[in-house]
Parts: C-alpha cells; sequence; structure tokens
C-alpha cells in the first residue's frame, strides 16, 4: 500500500526564527490509519500540522526543504486544494466559527462550492445528525457549551468528505465525559467514512480508547520514536519527553509488574499476576496522613446570583473559603463555573454578598478585587496586551509604578520558574497555545494576590510544564499560605493538588467534599460530567480501596521527585 502522506528528509525554518522548528522528519501515514503525534509544547507537532494543511507556507511563511506529499499533492499546494484534501478542526473552536448560525457554519464550505440549495439543506442535516448537533442548528456557535462547538466544528469540515481528518488538541478544553463522548464520535466517524485520522493532542490516555494505530512522539523538531501504543507504552519514551503516559501503567512500572505485561494500552483486558497483594502492600508502604484545614476564613459567598437576560446562570452559591486552602471546582462545560469565578472578581453583574477577611467587598472596583483576587482565564488570547513575552509578563508591575530594576529581577524569576526564559524576547503571536497560557499565568503570578482564581490552568500543558506550573502554585500556598481556586477538567490534578471540590451542575454547587470522596461516588460523578482517573479503575480490577491507592500513588510521585531534585 502505497503512503496517503509521506515526509521525506522534511526540514522547516520560519523566516523570523534563526533555527528550524522541524529538522529531517522521516514519516508514512498510510490510508485509514489512526495516528496520535504527541510532544512537549514547543517541539514542532503543531507545525507538523500547519504543514498537513496548508497553514505553512502559506499564512506563515518559511524555508523548507526535503519532500512533503499530501493524498498526492507537494508541500506548498495551495490552500483550497489541500482543503479538498485534509480537513482540520482546531483547539480553539471559536477561530474557526464563520456563521451566525450552526446552520451557516456548517454549511460554508459547501456555499464556497457554489453547491445549489436543496444539496446544501440536505449535506447539513445529514451531517449535523451524525454529529448529535441538529437540535442546534438555529442557535449562535458562540452560545454552545464546549463540546457542542466540537461537534459543530466537526460537521463543517466532515461535510466536504476530504479523506484526511487533522485534530489540533479537540480534548484541552472538554469535561470527562464530552471527552470520552468526542473521542467516541471520531471514533464513529472514522470508521463509517473510511476517512484517516490524525490527532495531535497532550492526553494521550484518553486517545488511546479511539483504538490508535501508530504514535509518533516528536521532540525538538525531531521524531523520536514512531511505534503502535503496545510498544511504546511499555518504553519510558513519554516520560523521558515530559508526557503523562496512562496513570494505571505509571502505577504498575511503580509496583514493578509492567515488565511481565503484554497488553499495555486497555486496562480491562490486562492481567497482572498477584496485582492485589502487590498493590495491597504498596499502599501500606506509601501511606499518608491527612492535613489539617485552616479555620482562618478568607472569602464569604451567600447567596450569590447571576442572571443573563431571563436566564439565571448561577443559583444562590453559598460557600466559605479558608485561608491557605486548595480548592477545585469541576462540572461538565456550560454549568456556570466560570460565570462564578467572573463574578467573584467582578466581571460580571451579581446579587448576594461577598466577604473577604469578614469585610464586603460587593462595592470594589475590578481593580480592587484584582489587589486581593487574581484571575487566570481558559483562554490566554483574551488576556494578551503586549507583544513581548517579557513585556507581558512585566505589565502589571508596570501600571503599579514599581522600579525596573525590581520589575526585571521579578519578570526573570517567574519566566524561569513558569519555563518560560529562554522565550523572555520572543513575540507572543509566534508561541503555541500552551506556552501563551504559561505567559498569563507567569504575568498574574508576579502580582502575588492571596486568592488566585485559575481556569484550567494545565489545559494543553506537557507534563514539563504542568508540573513546573502546579509545583510552583503549590509552593506559594505553603509559604505565602496563597488560596488556590482552580476550575478544571483534569481528574488527577484535583487529587494530586487539591484539597477539596465543588461539583457544579445546573448553576448550584451540588457537592462539597474531597476530591477522592468525590470521585468514589458515582452520583457526583454523573452530576458533574466526571471521569474516575485509571488509578480508581485499577484499584477496582484489584478488588482494593481507590482511594488509599490514589494517595499512596501520589505519594510515591512526591518522594521519587525529591530524589531527583
Amino acid at each position: 500500500m502505497e503512503p496517503l502522506i509521506s515526509f521525506k528528509d522534511f526540514t522547516f525554518k520560519y523566516d523570523l526564527q534563526k533555527n528550524p522548528t522541524l529538522k529531517k522528519i522521516n514519516l508514512e501515514i498510510f490510508p485509514g490509519e489512526k495516528v496520535l503525534i504527541v510532544g512537549p509544547s514547543g517541539s514542532g507537532k503543531s507545525t507538523i500540522g500547519s504543514c498537513l494543511n496548508g497553514i505553512l507556507p502559506h499564512l506563515y511563511k518559511g524555508e523548507a526543504s526535503g519532500e512533503l506529499s499530501i493524498a498526492g499533492l507537494p508541500f506548498g499546494t495551495s490552500i483550497t486544494e489541500l482543503s479538498e484534501r485534509v480537513s482540520t478542526v482546531l483547539q480553539d473552536t471559536d477561530g474557526q466559527f464563520i456563521g451566525l448560525s450552526v446552520a451557516e457554519d456548517i454549511a460554508f464550505a459547501l456555499e464556497n462550492d457554489g453547491l445549489i440549495h436543496d444539496e446544501m439543506v440536505s449535506k447539513v442535516a445529514y451531517w449535523s445528525e451524525k454529529t448529535e448537533s441538529k437540535s442546534l442548528l438555529n442557535h449562535r456557535p458562540q452560545d454552545l457549551s464546549g463540546g457542542q462547538k466540537q461537534r459543530v466544528s466537526l460537521a463543517g469540515v466532515l461535510i466536504d468528505e476530504s479523506p484526511i481528518l487533522l485534530f489540533d488538541e479537540p480534548l484541552a478544553n472538554l469535561d470527562p465525559q464530552t471527552c470520552g463522548e468526542t473521542i467516541a464520535l471520531i471514533k464513529n466517524i472514522h470508521e463509517e467514512n473510511n476517512v484517516t485520522t490524525i490527532i495531535i493532542e497532550h492526553r494521550i490516555e484518553e486517545v488511546l480508547s479511539l483504538g490508535i494505530d501508530k504514535i509518533v512522539v516528536v521532540n525538538e523538531g525531531e521524531i523520536v520514536a514512531i511505534g503502535s501504543p503496545d510498544e511504546l507504552l511499555k518504553t519510558e519514551v513519554f516520560r523521558e519527553n515530559s508526557l503523562r503516559e496512562p496513570l494505571y501503567l505509571s502505577a504498575l512500572k511503580a509496583v514493578k509488574v509492567a515488565d511481565s505485561l503484554t497488553n499495555f494500552s486497555d486496562l480491562k483486558t490486562l492481567d497482572a499476576p498477584n496485582l492485589k497483594k502487590i498493590l495491597t502492600d504498596f499502599t501500606s508502604s506509601y501511606k499518608v496522613t491527612d492535613k489539617a484545614v485552616s479555620k482562618n476564613n478568607i472569602l464569604s459567598v451567600k447567596n450569590l446570583t447571576v442572571n443573563f437576560g431571563q436566564h439565571e446562570v448561577l443559583k444562590g452559591i453559598n460557600l466559605e473559603i479558608q485561608e491557605g486552602e486548595k480548592i477545585s471546582i469541576v462540572g461538565k462545560n456550560g454549568v456556570g463555573k466560570s460565570t462564578f469565578a467572573n463574578a467573584l472578581c467582578h466581571f460580571v453583574e451579581a446579587s448576594g454578598e461577598i466577604l473577604y477577611r469578614g469585610q464586603s467587598i460587593v462595592n470594589d472596583s475590578i481593580s480592587e478585587r484584582a489587589a486581593k483576587i487574581g484571575y487566570i482565564m481558559q483562554n490566554p488570547n483574551l488576556m494578551i496586551s503586549q507583544n513581548i513575552v517579557s513585556d507581558e509578563v512585566a505589565s502589571g508591575l508596570r501600571l503599579r509604578g514599581f522600579d525596573e530594576g525590581v520589575i526585571s529581577e521579578k519578570v526573570e524569576e517567574i519566566l524561569q520558574v513558569c519555563g518560560l526564559y529562554p522565550f523572555r524576547n520572543w513575540p507572543i503571536s509566534s508561541l503555541s497555545y500552551g506556552q501563551k497560557k504559561r505567559v498569563t499565568i507567569a504575568s498574574i503570578l508576579i502580582l502575588e494576590p492571596e486568592i488566585l482564581i485559575l481556569d484550567e490552568p494545565t489545559a494543553a500543558q506537557d507534563l514539563k510544564a504542568y508540573r513546573e506550573i502546579m509545583d510552583f502554585l503549590d509552593q506559594l500556598n505553603h509559604r505565602l499560605h496563597l488560596t488556590m481556586i482552580m476550575i478544571t477538567h483534569d481528574m488527577y490534578l484535583i487529587t494530586e493538588y487539591t484539597d477539596r471540590t465543588l461539583v457544579f451542575a445546573d448553576g448550584k454547587i451540588v457537592a462539597d467534599e474531597s476530591p477522592f470522596e468525590i470521585l468514589e461516588n458515582e452520583n457526583f460523578v454523573k452530576m458533574g460530567n466526571l471521569s474516575q482517573p485509571s488509578l480508581y479503575q485499577l484499584a477496582r480490577k484489584a478488588d482494593i480501596s481507590p482511594i488509599s491507592l490514589t494517595k499512596a500513588f501520589i505519594n510515591f510521585q512526591n518522594q521519587e521527585r525529591l530524589k531527583h531534585e
């Protein structure tokens, strides 16, 4: 069989950069394959995607050498011609919408092709049915939840019936259950339409359920490994390249039983002898004692309500937050989590009472609230106001009149911690989405507020960046008693880095417990559109306590990291 896509010693260098981003790439992708491309932030994996869909060299100029063939078309073919072969679903779905309604957006490609109206209506109906978005046809794309936006974007590219589907971080901003539904939808589309599916994604464990044929690991512009999931999972290639391997596999490697396994990619069919005894001994060896919670109240929220027109988004929220707490907020897309954060910062109008250290801050301006509560948005593009990385991080201190010498010292320190120092003089426009996210976190952290709200702090981050950011936040929490509120879809993050979890559903807090208890309760999991980490599934397979195993594994990881510091 001839490859559908073929890279031969392919190198690409952006005009604005000194060194090539891609270096002698050799890769073949065959018709009907499901291929996962992974790599740390800035590794070049998104640049490979941009070569496939024509963004390079047409939107961003650069020099290329070697060969690249895409369904018989050479590198440099027009975007119009490539779009007949390659359909792309972007990470930021909002940047992909064109139409004023979902129906108009799905039909956009057909309108460009000059298709007659009746055929257009028929195709829109067919693909909206296939992607479970038919009920949304009269909605505005901007009003949809994250999962709904993904389905609409998928319908808009599938309608062209291209033989290659390219997904760039499709799961980055989705809640766990919606993530699973999206993978199931992609799998169904792949099987029914005889397409070749290429996914660029950090969330390896979730994508494995798609039935991946080939994983391509990219780092520093080079392909460092290619193989089937089972071939690569038994190696250390993911951890060596700052990628998070499936949690259950990390645990099995920790107890030294992974070497005896053959099927690594499916926990359901995995068979390890004496698993119960081995994991029971492990949990005993790494048992931990829960820390005491502070009794110093820092924030009280009483009957907080937010209405958007006739729609009640938040319905009488009541909450007490203690100094130094690390709180996670979870729930399906669109239930009011971000609105709650916006209300605390006075970005939206709300009724009810908010007390900060016993004093009402209801009448405080946005800037007055910002001195107490720092907020990092989910979409980094909404926070960036400067062109250069170091200027963006310094902007808050400059607005507050700090001395330039002090600013320079603080900026360098925070850039080092967030892994951004090598990019300090880069234009922000040339950064990846994940790198932009780190810039916005750094620009807020430098101001040292007492309460920090982070909306999806680790979305689209590689393991190294995840560790650097979360460990740094942890250090701030211990040293300054910084109170952190994190909105996240990362189920392992809530167990590893937070003490308390709030589950939002239908504009209310429906559960307020430790993250371990939230994830063990099937009703809370269902109400919040959550999913249990694979450590819970591994524990149940071995008939031991999921909470004990998860706590022991976190303790084990912490001890291992301390050995290497």
